[in-house]
């Protein structure tokens, strides 16, 4: 954890201040494609140069694999983004998921570019199986059927914090903090289900081609996945006029941290465990920053803390919540109140 950055009371708090000042209209989206990029150094500085020109915000992975990104751009210069990004020969023709709302906050408020071993941290070896061996798309129309199919099993390919907010009807949703340990956990937990078609959906859909691929690997061979995740869905829903069959909220990593799909909240507040919310905060003791769903009652109530002893510590000096921060670490991993919705890398 790089205390520096957390306890520096301007660092993102001005960044976010400065970002909400643009009134610019912006397009949030978000994009993917494996590909191979032999000097993803080299692919960053040209996507940083270029987007910091057209006043770009987001976070955007690169590796030798491919491009992962999620970000927002000025209305003014989408025509120049999108003209740019489809020049590149390792982005042309990539498809774009464009947010089903825009909230009153920016979606991103800065422009984070990283070069990484993967796009998405799976935890696999990706030399021990045909990675291009990939599950065939579905559409959202298609989707429905599988739903309604009584031989066929619709598998949820994210955290559980994000399947506690909104999932389809009937879905699977393993209870798993992160990609990685899904990965580990499914094939075992769809074993009884080997001879049924098997759907698989997430976001915006990229953890679901290497989800297919590996499921697949795994003896499972009728495996299929929702093209453009549960962001192409809600366009295609309305678009077509389809029945919507994801109830509640899709979860976004952005600053939004989610984005209406259902009109049903079917999550409850973490902290008084009854009122009905699906609203995400991070705990304002920068510190401790776990991720909790808290209705406006409880928000207003702890000021936006999720616990007494954060609204404590984020009292004390500047300097000694340095010293502190390292055993305050130790000590929320240990307390663990809302394990379910906890970020782990």
């Amino acid at each position: 954890m790089n205390l520096a950055v957390r306890t520096d009371p301007t660092s993102r708090a001005e960044k976010r201040r400065l970002a909400a000042m643009d009134e610019r209209p912006r397009t949030t989206l978000s994009f993917y494609r494996y590909v191979k990029i032999s000097d993803p150094e080299a692919f960053r500085r040209r996507l940083l140069d270029k987007w910091s020109e057209l006043d770009c915000f987001g976070r955007i992975y690169i590796a030798n694999e491919g491009i992962n990104a999620q970000m927002n751009v000025p209305k003014m210069y989408w025509d120049q983004f999108d003209a740019w990004v489809q020049s590149q020969p390792e982005l042309a023709g990539i498809p774009y998921k464009i947010a089903v709302e825009e909230a009153d906050i920016p979606s991103f408020y800065k422009l984070n570019i990283k070069v990484r071993k993967k796009i998405v941290a799976d935890g696999l070896d990706d030399a021990s199986f045909d990675v291009t061996n990939t599950g065939a798309y579905l559409t959202a129309k298609e989707m429905n059927q599988y739903i309604e199919d009584p031989d066929a099993v619709v598998v949820d390919m994210r955290n559980n914090y994000e399947s506690e907010v909104g999932h389809f009807e009937s879905a699977i949703t393993p209870n798993v903090v992160t990609f990685r340990d899904e990965l580990k956990k499914t094939p075992e937990l769809l074993k009884i289900h080997k001879n049924k078609k098997i759907a698989l959906y997430c976001t915006g859909g990229i953890r679901c081609e290497k989800a297919s691929a590996w499921l697949k690997h795994n003896g499972f061979e009728d495996v299929r996945h929702l093209k453009g995740g549960i962001i192409d869905y809600a366009h295609q829903v309305k678009q077509q006029g389809l029945e919507n069959k994801f109830k509640g909220k899709n979860f976004v990593f952005d600053e939004r941290l989610g984005e209406r799909v259902g009109d049903e909240i079917i999550s409850n507040c973490h902290l008084c465990k009854e009122t009905k919310s699906d609203t995400h905060h991070h705990c304002k003791n920068q510190i401790c920053h776990i991720l909790f769903i808290g209705c406006d009652s409880c928000m207003k109530k702890k000021d936006g803390y999720c616990s007494w002893k954060c609204a404590q510590v984020d009292k004390l000096p500047t300097q000694t919540k340095k010293t502190l921060a390292k055993y305050y670490n130790l000590y929320i991993r240990k307390r663990k109140p809302f394990e379910k919705t906890r970020l782990v890398a």
